[in-house]
């Protein structure tokens, strides 16, 4: 009986953690990106990552973008706002 019960414990767990992890926030209309100059670079070959929004507070915030190292062998996928029957979603930009 504990074994069943420390298995649906961590069945429970392990629902919450992808679910949690998989949530989307959707806004009615898509945010007007801010206008802001870029810096110059730091350092010769920096590579910038265009700015990103992040859920803040109840709602999309933007945050600038910024210098990186460049990755060998990978590329970088901006971030996009993804249209759905809910309004619009922000998928963040990765190094792929």
């Amino acid at each position: 009986m504990k074994k069943i019960a420390k298995i649906g414990l961590l069945l429970a767990l392990t629902g919450t953690l992808f679910s949690s992890c998989a949530a989307d926030y959707y806004v009615a209309e898509r945010p007007a990106e801010p206008v802001y100059v870029r810096p110059v670079a730091p350092y010769q070959g920096a590579y910038w990552v265009p700015g990103e929004w992040a859920w803040r507070g109840g709602r999309y915030a933007y945050i600038n973008g910024y210098y990186a190292h460049p990755r060998p062998g990978r590329v970088y996928v901006q971030g996009y706002w993804h249209p759905a029957h809910r309004g619009y979603a922000w998928h963040r930009g990765y190094w792929r």
